[in-house]
């Protein structure tokens, strides 16, 4: 079995992906399983982050690495808050302090104007100087809710409206999930590619 470190402390994210990457007979560790800790994320964009988090893994463990640089981009807000999602509302966000502060930014915005999407970028380091790193981008379009409903996922789940399934990304299965989300697509262009590599 090929052990691969997933570069996050984020429970949420190892979980979906561990199981994600199961069928491949690849072992998902996140990088906090190895005392690695969190590097700065100084990039300006999804894929500096990313390849900034799996070259900082790969080297700290000497073991392949992926790296998921992921957020939420709201359309009236020029994108915001983007790369900043996690910590949208400061140092020591949680979720729920990140859907406040957007809901309030957001009050007076009307439902026509509330388009959103999440952005993932997915990076595989096969080592820590790897000059070509694998680099996968999904992308999962909807709408901001005026409230939260749902209980499942993270993160803005509660709040992202899906349209096709006319209900919050926090009332989907995980397997719908898995099948219609932004991290499930890039997923979806790393399997085929990691299956020749590993």
């Amino acid at each position: 079995m090929t052990q691969i470190v997933l570069a996050t402390g984020n429970k949420g994210k190892v979980k979906e992906l561990a199981g994600m990457l199961a069928p491949l007979n690849i072992d998902v560790v996140a990088q906090s399983e190895f005392n690695v800790p969190d590097v700065p994320e100084t990039g300006t964009t999804f894929i500096e982050n990313a390849i900034i988090k799996a070259r900082h893994a790969a080297k700290l463990t000497g073991k392949p690495a992926i790296a998921d640089d992921s957020g939420l981009e709201v359309m009236s807000l020029a994108g915001a808050p983007g790369i900043y999602s996690a910590r949208y509302s400061g140092e020591n966000a949680t979720d729920q302090s990140n859907i406040d502060k957007l809901l309030d930014v957001m009050r007076d915005t009307p439902m026509i104007s509330r388009q959103a999407r999440f952005v993932c970028v997915l990076v595989y380091m096969r080592h820590w100087q790897d000059p070509t790193p694998i680099i996968c981008q999904g992308f999962w379009n909807g709408s901001i809710t005026t409230e939260q409903d749902g209980n499942d996922g993270f993160g803005y789940d509660p709040i992202f409206y899906v349209p096709s399934e006319q209900c919050t990304s926090a009332q989907l299965s995980k397997s719908d999930k898995n099948k219609l989300s932004h991290r499930g697509q890039a997923l979806a262009q790393l399997i085929p590619q990691l299956q020749a590599q590993v």
